[in-house]
C-alpha cells in the first residue's frame, strides 16, 4: 500500500453501531470504542440510574458518552476532550444521534483545574464521572505514529491519577466516578482516590477469556462521600468485587456479554456482512457501515 492510499485508509471514516439506535462515526485507522468503553458506561449506569448532571473525561469520538446518553436519556452531558479531531467527531456523533440539546462538549484538557472548573460551575457538580483514560506508560513502548491513537493509548496527558483527581473535583457529594484503569496496577487507581477523598464502591476485573487470559482492564466505581459520611472513612462501605467474562473457555461469548449487549439493546452478534467496528471480536460489540457527512452539534450554558 503507498501513502496516500494508507493515509486515506487513516482517514476513512466506519459507520458503527452503539446501542440499538444510536450509532457513531469513528476513523478505522484511528483510535476505535471497545470493550472498556461499553463496560465504562454500563457500570456507571447502573451506579447512577438517576443521574441527571453527567460529566464524561477524555471524551473522545463520543462513544462513552452516547452510550451513558442513551440509557439516562434525562440526564444534561458534558464531555471534556483535549484532541481536535477526535471532538470534532464527537460533535458530529452527539448530533446525528440527537443528542446535541442536551450535550455539551468541549476542547481542552482535563488537566486544566482552571477550565475543569468553569465547566463545574456552569453545568455542575456533577452526579456522575466516568473516565477511560490511556494506561500504558510514557517511554515504555514505542507510541503509534498516529496521535489520535498515541494519545488515547499512551499517558501523555497523564494517566488515572490525573482522571481521578479531576472527577474528584467536579463531582457532587454523592456522586460517582467510574473509571477504567490496568488490571496489573489496581494501587494507582486506588491510591488516586484515596489522595482524593473518594472511597471504593466496586471492582469489575475485564477477561477477555475464561482460564485463557487474566484480566484485560478493571472498571472501578468511586464515590465522593456526602458531608455526614466523611468521618466514616473510605472502607465504610464493603467493596463489591465481580469480574466480567467476555467469552468462555471454549470461545463462545458468555451470558454477561450477551447481557450487556442485550443492555444496550444490541442483537446478540453483529449483522450478517457487515464490519466489526474494532476489528477485535472480544473488544467491539458494534458493527459497521459506510459513513455520511453530518453538522457539528454546539455548545449551551445550564439552564
Amino acid at each position: 500500500m503507498d501513502t496516500a492510499d494508507g493515509r486515506r485508509r487513516i482517514d476513512e471514516l466506519s459507520d458503527d453501531a452503539l446501542t440499538g439506535r444510536f450509532r457513531v462515526w469513528q476513523r478505522r485507522g484511528g483510535h476505535r470504542y471497545s470493550l472498556d468503553d461499553v463496560v465504562t458506561a454500563w457500570e456507571a449506569v447502573a451506579a447512577r440510574p438517576d443521574a441527571t448532571r453527567y460529566l464524561d473525561l477524555g471524551c473522545g469520538v463520543g462513544s462513552v458518552l452516547l452510550m451513558v446518553a442513551y440509557k439516562l436519556p434525562g440526564a444534561q452531558c458534558v464531555g471534556v476532550e483535549a484532541q481536535p479531531l477526535s471532538i470534532e467527531l464527537a460533535r458530529r456523533n452527539v448530533a446525528r444521534n440527537g443528542v446535541a440539546g442536551r450535550a455539551v462538549l468541549d476542547l481542552g484538557d482535563l488537566r486544566d483545574r482552571a477550565q475543569m472548573d468553569g465547566l463545574t460551575v456552569d453545568y455542575g457538580p456533577f452526579d456522575l464521572v466516568t473516565g477511560t483514560p490511556p494506561y500504558q506508560r510514557a517511554g515504555a513502548s514505542t507510541p503509534s505514529p498516529d496521535p489520535q491513537r498515541r494519545y488515547a493509548r499512551v499517558e501523555l496527558r497523564g494517566g488515572v491519577e490525573a482522571y481521578v483527581e479531576a472527577a474528584a473535583a467536579a463531582l457532587a457529594p454523592g456522586g460517582a466516578l467510574v473509571v477504567c484503569a490496568d488490571a496489573r496496577t489496581p494501587e494507582r487507581a486506588l491510591g488516586a482516590a484515596r489522595a482524593c477523598g473518594l472511597r471504593p464502591l466496586r471492582r469489575r476485573d475485564v477477561i477477555p477469556r475464561a482460564g485463557v487470559k487474566g484480566p484485560l482492564f478493571t472498571v472501578w466505581t468511586f464515590e465522593k462521600p456526602r458531608r455526614d459520611e466523611r468521618a466514616a472513612g473510605p472502607e465504610a462501605t464493603p467493596l463489591v468485587e465481580e469480574p466480567f467474562v467476555a467469552r468462555t473457555a471454549s470461545g463462545d461469548r458468555s451470558e454477561a456479554y450477551l447481557a450487556l449487549r442485550a443492555f444496550f439493546d444490541l442483537p446478540p452478534v453483529a449483522a450478517p456482512g457487515r464490519d466489526d467496528a474494532s476489528g477485535d471480536d472480544d473488544a467491539e460489540p458494534g458493527d459497521g457501515s459506510p459513513a455520511r457527512a453530518v453538522t457539528t452539534g454546539v455548545r449551551r450554558k445550564k439552564p
